[in-house]
């Protein structure tokens, strides 16, 4: 049980990292633009694949509300994995 309480723990620490690495990346990385470092822009797009799964279904929550030229998506993708982190553990508990 700890093991996969772990696992899980492990897991979603991975994808939140993912995710602010993501939105950090964006403020230096601008694929219109040239960018300087070609490293950079393949870091980007590798985290950009990796990470999109989880925030498209929060960009299209967050569509419906007006938040100008804000993407709020990201924030709302970490919070998202913080909920289903604390499910899991919570529905584990409860079944072992």
């Amino acid at each position: 049980m700890n093991i996969l309480i772990l696992a899980i723990y492990r897991f979603c620490d991975l994808l939140m990292l993912l995710l602010a690495a993501r939105a950090l990346l964006s403020w230096f990385v601008n694929p219109r633009m040239g960018v300087p470092n070609i490293m950079l822009y393949r870091l980007n797009f590798l985290l950009i694949r990796l990470t999109e799964p989880i925030v498209t279904p929060c960009r299209r929550f967050l569509s419906g509300f007006n938040t100008g030229m804000l993407d709020f998506s990201v924030m709302a993708a970490i919070l998202a994995v913080m909920l289903v982190r604390r499910l899991l553990i919570v529905l584990i508990g409860i079944l072992l």
